[in-house]
């Protein structure tokens, strides 16, 4: 294994069309349908697509404030980075130790699906056992991790041929319910309203779980210093993905809701999109359904290692956590460290995960957990863009309302979301959401007393920064994309 301390990643390996591509794989949005909706349903109810909508005009002011962030510091830590820089470091730390924390909780959560669609495939039964799902979505897990470690190229290139296969199934899908005719209930315009919510303290716990469907566009950024162009294009990347994967969401759920029934989704909550394909298209749907699901998940578990691990190579780069984190691999380019103590910890969880009951109780109890993580640094993202922007608001009506206004009611959202969900939850998952970030107050504190230059960076500026992108120099091809802006410590 050789590898170098003070390599970087590799830069401009990923274009555009890539990115988009990662942006849509990153909300994962066949396994975000087949594992959530039944949880969804059992929040709000029919109210599942006023839910999704009522998320994604929030979420959209959350990924402008990604764009508008990135366009002025380039790091793969991304929030981690941009919070610490504007609001306060150890808001900063927190912020990219929520992405850590909730992002190795979906190693469990994302690998148990993959699991039992693996198993689905040729036996229902197989589906809905545990100990065996943990071992075949544990095999798929090392496969990705081995995708990942192999560099930003192989990684892209796995991803276009499933994500590819999971869309095309989709859209097919989204044709063929449409034309459907046998119906449990009547398309009714009040599932887009508030009257079918049980209060406000409803609407929260349906947003906190829509907030779940979301997840994951933000892998753009944390590959921002392997993407050509990228003060330009993980932002748009992002801004496009969650476009895409909110309209897939609201047609398939509303699908569910004309033609399943409330038994049929109760008695499905692992798979409610595998029984909507059945229905649809009787004999080859199911099947169907179950595999783009299948790579959906596989998808998404390679998205959520890049998030984790290169938030970590950050984080060890910056000596805020173990510097051994910050690792290049000598030949991959990749950050070898960070890739393999994630891997070890997941394969731990994958274990500890069968006392915890059933696929279905495990899902619950950790997407809900993840949710209150994602609203914790997708809402400090929001207040870091208007910190960071404040001098130039003014300047055009654009920076108000797309650098400042919208991204602070998106933050503001996510706080609320996270306040109100509180009184909702079970004790299971509030004592992982918050404990999990309370556990990350140990790191922060040791090594701020260990003298990090991370707490005590360069504030982060829109009117000083550096308007141009900064292309490593030809003469070496693995220099780092985060250094020589003025804008970074």
């Amino acid at each position: 294994m050789s590898y170098s301390r003070g390599r970087g990643l590799q830069a401009n390996v990923l274009s555009t069309f890539d990115t988009v591509v990662m942006a849509v794989a990153g909300s994962a949005p066949a396994y975000s349908l087949a594992a959530t909706t039944a949880v969804l349903v059992g929040a709000v109810g029919l109210a599942s697509p006023a839910a999704l909508l009522y998320c994604a005009i929030p979420m959209l002011g959350i990924a402008l404030a990604f764009s508008y962030l990135g366009r002025i510091d380039v790091n793969a830590g991304a929030s981690y980075s941009w919070v610490g820089r504007t609001l306060h470091p150890f808001l900063g730390f927190l912020s990219g130790w929520a992405l850590v924390i909730s992002a190795t909780i979906f190693m469990v959560a994302g690998s148990l699906p993959a699991g039992s669609m693996t198993l689905a495939l040729f036996d229902d039964t197989l589906a809905d056992n545990t100990a065996l799902s943990t071992v075949v979505g544990a095999a798929w897990f090392l496969i990705m991790l081995c995708v990942v470690l192999g560099g930003a190229r192989l990684t892209v290139r796995a991803q276009l041929i499933m994500s590819g296969v999971e869309l095309v199934i989709l859209a097919l899908f989204a044709v063929l319910a449409f034309f459907h005719t046998d119906n449990a209930r009547a398309f009714d315009w009040s599932w887009l309203g508030f009257s079918h919510f049980d209060g406000m303290a409803g609407f929260a716990s349906g947003a906190l779980i829509a907030a779940f469907y979301y997840w994951g566009w933000d892998v753009t950024s944390n590959l921002s210093e392997e993407t050509r162009n990228s003060r330009r294009t993980t932002g748009l990347a992002g801004l496009i993905g969650v476009g895409i994967v909110f309209l897939l969401f609201e047609v398939f759920t509303i699908a569910v809701n004309v033609i399943l029934s409330s038994k049929q989704i109760e008695e499905n909550d692992a798979n409610v999109l595998a029984v909507l394909g059945e229905e649809v298209w009787p004999g080859w749907g199911g099947k169907l359904l179950i595999v783009a699901v299948m790579l959906s998940t596989i998808a998404t578990l390679e998205t959520t290692l890049i998030q984790v691990t290169r938030s970590l190579f950050a984080m060890g780069r910056d000596r805020t956590m173990p510097s051994a984190l910050g690792r290049v691999h000598r030949r991959w380019n990749t950050p070898w460290v960070a890739i393999v103590v994630v891997g070890s910890v997941a394969l731990v969880m994958f274990i500890a995960s069968n006392a915890l009951g059933s696929v279905g109780d495990i899902l619950s109890a950790a997407i809900s957990a993840i949710g209150l993580q994602i609203a914790v640094y997708y809402g400090l993202a929001g207040l870091a863009v208007v910190v960071a922007y404040r001098k130039m608001l003014l300047k055009s009506p654009a920076n108000f309302l797309f650098g400042g206004l919208w991204p602070l009611c998106g933050a503001l959202f996510m706080f609320w979301v996270f306040v109100e969900s509180l009184g909702e939850l079970s004790n299971a998952a509030i004592s992982i959401g918050i404990g999990g970030l309370a556990v990350g107050l140990i790191p922060m504190l040791w090594y701020w007393r260990q003298g990090s230059d991370y707490y005590r960076p360069a504030k982060l500026d829109a009117s000083q920064a550096v308007e141009t992108d900064y292309v490593p120099g030809e003469q070496d091809g693995h220099a780092r994309v985060h250094e020589g802006l003025s804008t970074d410590f």
